[in-house]
């Protein structure tokens, strides 16, 4: 196929547009939980006059199956600009998830650097494939078990960059190769000591083996040393919102040499973080704070370029990992390709060969700056704004040990669900009511699918913590089967809905309708909890910061004996602490196994009598 083309995709299923009545019934079933009753009635009363015969909902719908016809996903580019490209907070910790890797033990500097090359001849592979359009389809799972998933956002991890704008960033993608084998690879940039180098993966007609790749890492480490050539650390511009970043971008752009640099870094397969030990105990935790935000300027802050999707970080003390631009592609499709590259760099040999031509190689460019006096203070006040962002975040992993996914399966109920329960039921404890979750589920059964959100602060969860809550209860396993039962079922997402009337309304140029200025709308969407479940199948896990002032994120990675947890939070908010509500989780989880055992026990007693069946 050639670039342009899309990859063959045998299911071209497009998004549905979902029922508006339905659409509009489960939105004030979610908010009702959320306000108080006088709220909710005068929000009730707002949703019934949209929702009216020819009333503004039904015109809105219309457009939008309309607009449905017409376009590969009616929601995509409302959803992309909405969720991202619209926001103007800085990439780090607000944004960016990451991957953390294990603690590598790396014996030299020298180590390091072979690691990241073993590291980047699997991307030159993972990136063959790519151009090729030869990765095998991915599958559903569970409920929708079968089905051909969309793989567009694959083709985005390697080709796009997302500039920013002084209103609204844009997301770049170049088309990527074909299937032409001999086309040249590209480049990656490198980044060591906030100096940023320029390494081509193929020179003189010929890609570079993994020989090569070091010694041009070699050559690069060495150039960095050098403090006379040392450049002011224009990575960290990237690190501040992204409105402060358009504006510094612009005064770069007015230098010819700027220009160019910036072009080579936006046209680059990928980041390399070649960075320094921070001396910091290198904990789970400590390891997930480094990697969202390099421990500010003064540590490896400075050395990232946030912008380009995929930036892998190797510290020379051993703390690795991925941090992910997030607006070209989902998590899942961030782990998949990780566990490529680790599983490459463990099955296939290093094959560092002696003799190969590399001395013949030229040696890698580094980028050069001119920086005004207006760019320098623009740069302190990056500075600034990281290191407030550093000392701001709360980060908790937390594994838990007691049990894992098959004691839940062995339950009969999900283990994705289970875990939204035991968050449920650990908020509600520390704050003794239920807020606006964000679970992201997927919706790559579709053309274009990105995600949907599952409200998992539902009625059903609310009698379970309730329950859970009031000493008197008795074993209350009923309503934890349907908590969980109802999360799993809900796969009729509301808010791109929501969305995509709000935006077609905008592009009617409409006075906005009631139902999207009303203060519950506003509410139901300040996203206390926003979580999500990364699984993984090597070791290494995901997290990321809260979306809101007073929020937390919530990332799990259930496992078959243990659930890995990773809380964020905000210190400056006096309300959420990552440690206590670590604690709360850890205690709901134990106290929903204590429940599902009570419960066993009792169904035991009552079939006592009865001669047992076995299961087949």
């Amino acid at each position: 196929w050639s670039g342009s083309e899309k990859a063959p995709f045998r299911d071209p299923c497009s998004l549905p547009v979902p029922d508006l009545k339905q659409t509009l019934d489960t939105y004030l079933r979610c908010v009702k939980l959320l306000v108080p009753e006088a709220q909710f009635q005068k929000t009730k009363t707002i949703v019934d006059k949209f929702a009216k015969p020819g009333g503004v909902g039904e015109i809105l719908q219309k457009k939008l199956l309309e607009r449905r016809e017409k376009t590969e996903n009616w929601v995509y580019d409302y959803w992309l600009e909405d969720m991202y490209l619209n926001n103007r907070l800085a990439l780090p910790v607000n944004s960016s998830p990451v991957l953390v890797f294990p603690k590598q033990s790396f014996r030299s500097r020298e180590d390091s650097l072979r690691f990241a090359a073993h590291l980047i001849l699997g991307v030159m592979e993972y990136k063959a494939l790519l151009d090729a359009r030869s990765l095998p389809p991915d599958y559903a799972r569970g409920q929708q078990g079968g089905t051909e998933l969309c793989m567009e956002q694959y083709y985005r991890l390697f080709t796009s960059y997302r500039r920013p704008g002084l209103k609204q960033d844009s997301l770049i993608t170049q088309s990527s190769a074909g299937a032409n084998k001999t086309q040249d690879p590209g480049h990656i940039i490198v980044a060591c000591k906030n100096q940023f180098f320029a390494l081509n993966l193929m020179e003189k007609s010929r890609r570079l083996n993994e020989s090569d790749v070091l010694s041009q890492l070699l050559k690069i480490s060495k150039m960095a040393e050098n403090a006379e050539e040392r450049l002011p650390p224009i990575g960290l511009l990237t690190s501040d919102g992204r409105t402060e970043w358009a504006q510094a971008r612009d005064a770069l752009l007015k230098d010819p040499v700027n220009r160019e640099s910036l072009g080579v870094i936006e046209q680059c397969v990928c980041v390399v973080c070649l960075d320094e030990p921070t001396g910091v105990q290198p904990t789970d935790s400590n390891r997930a704070l480094l990697m969202l935000h390099g421990g500010g300027h003064d540590q490896n802050g400075a050395n990232r370029w946030y912008d380009k999707s995929m930036q892998f970080v190797v510290g020379a003390d051993g703390v690795c990992g991925v941090v992910c631009e997030h607006s070209p592609f989902e998590g899942i499709v961030l782990v998949q390709c990780t566990e490529y590259l680790l599983k490459y760099m463990t099955g296939s040999p290093s094959k560092l060969s002696r003799g190969s031509s590399v001395t013949e190689l030229p040696a890698p460019r580094r980028l050069p700056w001119k920086c005004s006096p207006q760019v320098q203070g623009m740069l302190a006040s990056s500075a600034e704004n990281l290191h407030r962002l550093v000392k701001n975040l709360d980060m908790e992993v937390f594994t838990f040990r007691a049990y894992g996914k098959e004691f839940i399966k062995k339950q009969k109920m999900s283990p994705d669900a289970y875990a939204q329960v035991a968050l449920q039921l650990a908020f509600y404890r520390c704050n003794g009511r239920m807020v606006s979750t964000y679970e992201s589920a997927a919706t790559r059964r579709f053309r274009e699918g990105r995600v949907d959100n599952i409200r998992s602060a539902t009625p059903e969860a609310l009698d379970f913590v309730k329950a859970m809550t009031d000493e008197r209860a008795s074993t209350q396993v009923p309503p934890l089967l349907s908590a969980c039962s109802i999360k799993a079922i809900t796969g009729m997402g509301i808010d791109n809905h929501l969305l995509g009337l709000r935006e077609i309304a905008k592009e009617l140029k409409m006075d906005t309708p009631d139902v999207f200025t009303d203060e519950t709308y506003q509410l139901g969407h300040q996203f206390i909890l926003s979580t999500s479940q990364v699984p993984t199948t090597v070791d290494m896990f995901c997290c990321y910061g809260p979306v809101v002032p007073n929020g937390y994120g919530a990332c799990y990675n259930p496992q078959a004996e243990h659930i890995l947890f990773c809380v964020s939070s905000f210190r400056e908010c006096t309300a959420t602490s990552s440690l206590v509500l670590v604690k709360a989780l850890e205690q709901a989880l134990m106290d929903m196994k204590d429940l599902c055992n009570k419960c066993h026990t009792g169904s035991r007693e009552k079939g006592a009598a009865k001669p047992a069946t076995p299961r087949k």
